[in-house]
């Protein structure tokens, strides 16, 4: 059960390099359209995030609050949305690609500051 819960960590891991990667090169480059790379780190966030909170349900110490997981699914939603929703669009708005990198950051630091 621990290798499964490692290899969805690193999946999870690349995931979120994918997204914020993706975001912030397309960001530094002025060209703010949703590509590939942030649509596929968004999915991968959400479908791994959801996996690796699933098998925590047992109890004990270790197991993160229930409170820290819905607010990070919460926001794995939200990203999810604004990645996914305006995929096809050409460009988006400057503060939709700030708002996109923003929660991004700021659901690995509710992952690593949240005990």
């Amino acid at each position: 059960m621990e290798a499964l819960r490692l290899i969805l960590l690193f999946v999870h891991l690349l995931g979120f390099a994918l997204l914020l990667g993706g975001a912030v090169t397309q960001f530094l480059s002025g060209r703010f359209r949703i590509n590939p790379a942030i649509l596929w780190g968004s999915i991968i966030q959400l479908v791994t995030g959801i996996g690796l909170s699933a098998p925590l349900r047992g109890g004990g110490d270790d197991e993160p609050s229930p409170v820290k997981l819905g607010v990070k699914l919460l926001f794995a939603v939200l990203i999810f949305i604004m990645v996914f929703i305006p995929r096809k669009r050409e460009s988006v708005n400057k503060g939709h690609f700030i708002g996109i990198i923003t929660l991004t950051v700021v659901n690995a630091a509710v992952a690593v500051f949240w005990h």
